[in-house]
C-alpha cells in the first residue's frame, strides 16, 4: 500500500470512529470492507418531524483530493430542494478540501431540517424510536474533585510562582464504562496553555487509582487569539493510536481550551476495536455534558487552522 493510501485509510478509520461515537445509534454501517455507511438525521432526536437518510461510501482517494460519494435518500425529498441541499454539501467540501467532512455534512442536513420543522407545513409521519442504553458504573470510580495538595512530580517542572492563569483549573470526572472487566473513565479541566496541561496531569496522577490505570489516553486542544490558530497535542499512553483518534474527535467537535484524559482499566480480556469506541464515548459524553461541543458552523471556520505540536514525552512508571 502506498504511503498516501496508508494515511488516507487511517485518517478515514479516525473519522469513521469519531461519527460512531458522536452519532451512536444513528450512525449505521452497511459494508465495512467497501467503507459505505449510513446515518439517520432528524430534526430534533426526541420528537423527530422530519427525517433524512444520509449514505456514503469512502473512495480511497477521500479525504484527501477527492469527495466522499453520496446519496440522500427520503420519501420527501424532491426537485428543488434536493438540488439545493446536494449544492450545499458540496459547497461545503469545497472549501474544505482536504479535510474531514462528515460531520459537516450531517450538521448542514440538520440544520435544514430544522429550519424545515419551524415553518408552517406539516411534517410526514414518523415514528418515533429511541433506545437508551444503560451504562455499568462504579461509585469507587466517580472521582470528585480534591482541594489542592502538594503536587507530584512527573517529568517537568511546574513553578511555585503561578499567574493567575496557570493555577491548576478545576477537574471534572465522567461516568464510567465497563465492558467486559475493562473500565474507562474521562477527565476533564480547562486549560490555556501547556503548562496547566502539565499541572492537571500530575494533579491526576495523584490519585492512586488514575496512576495505577493501564492507560491515560488524553488530548487537548488552546486557542491562540492572537495566531487564530490551536495549539493542540496527544498522548497514547501505550494504547496505539488512540490519543490521535481523541484528538481526532475534539477537532470534529471543534473543542476549544479543554483538555480530556480517558484512564483505562484493563479487565484481561482483549477488547478489539471497541476498546477506541469506548474511549471516544468517554470523551465525547463529558464535553457535552460540560457543554464545550459548538455549533457546526464553527467548526466549518475552524478546519485547515490547526497547529499540531508533537512532543516527546516519558511517563514514569505506575
Amino acid at each position: 500500500m502506498a504511503e498516501g493510501d496508508a494515511g488516507s485509510d487511517q485518517r478515514q478509520n479516525e473519522e469513521i470512529e469519531a461519527m460512531a461515537a458522536i452519532y451512536g445509534e444513528e450512525w449505521c454501517v452497511i459494508d465495512d470492507c467497501a467503507k459505505i455507511f449510513c446515518i439517520r438525521i432528524s430534526d430534533d432526536i426526541d420528537d423527530p418531524k422530519w427525517t433524512l437518510c444520509l449514505q456514503v461510501m469512502l473512495p480511497d482517494e477521500y479525504p484527501g483530493t477527492a469527495p466522499p460519494i453520496y446519496q440522500l435518500n427520503a420519501p420527501w425529498l424532491k426537485g428543488q430542494e434536493r438540488a439545493d441541499l446536494s449544492n450545499s454539501l458540496e459547497e461545503i467540501y469545497i472549501q474544505n478540501i482536504g479535510e474531514s467532512i462528515l460531520y459537516l455534512w450531517v450538521e448542514k442536513i440538520r440544520d435544514v431540517l430544522i429550519q424545515k420543522s419551524q415553518m408552517t407545513e406539516p411534517g410526514p409521519d414518523v415514528k418515533k424510536k429511541t433506545e437508551e442504553e444503560d451504562v455499568e458504573c462504579e461509585d469507587d470510580l466517580i472521582l470528585a474533585c480534591q482541594p489542592e495538595s502538594s503536587v507530584k512530580a512527573l517529568d517537568f517542572d511546574i513553578s511555585e510562582n503561578r499567574t493567575e492563569v496557570e493555577e491548576l483549573p478545576p477537574i471534572d470526572h465522567g461516568i464510567p464504562i465497563t465492558d467486559r472487566r475493562s473500565t474507562f473513565q474521562a477527565h476533564l479541566a480547562p486549560v490555556v496553555c501547556p503548562k496547566q496541561v502539565k499541572m492537571v496531569l500530575s494533579k491526576l496522577y495523584e490519585n492512586k487509582k488514575i496512576a495505577s490505570a493501564t492507560h491515560n489516553i488524553y488530548a487537548y486542544r488552546i486557542y491562540c487569539e492572537d495566531k487564530q490558530t490551536f495549539l493542540q497535542d496527544c498522548e497514547d499512553d501505550g494504547e496505539t493510536a488512540a490519543g490521535g483518534r481523541l484528538l481526532h474527535l475534539m477537532e470534529i467537535l471543534n473543542v476549544k481550551n479543554v483538555m480530556v484524559v480517558v484512564s483505562r482499566w484493563y479487565g484481561g480480556i482483549l477488547l478489539g476495536p471497541d476498546r477506541f469506541k469506548h474511549i471516544n464515548n468517554c470523551a465525547r459524553n463529558i464535553l457535552v455534558e460540560k457543554n464545550y461541543t459548538n455549533s457546526p458552523e464553527e467548526s466549518s471556520k475552524s478546519l485547515g487552522k490547526n497547529k499540531k505540536v508533537r512532543k516527546d514525552k516519558k511517563r514514569n512508571d505506575h
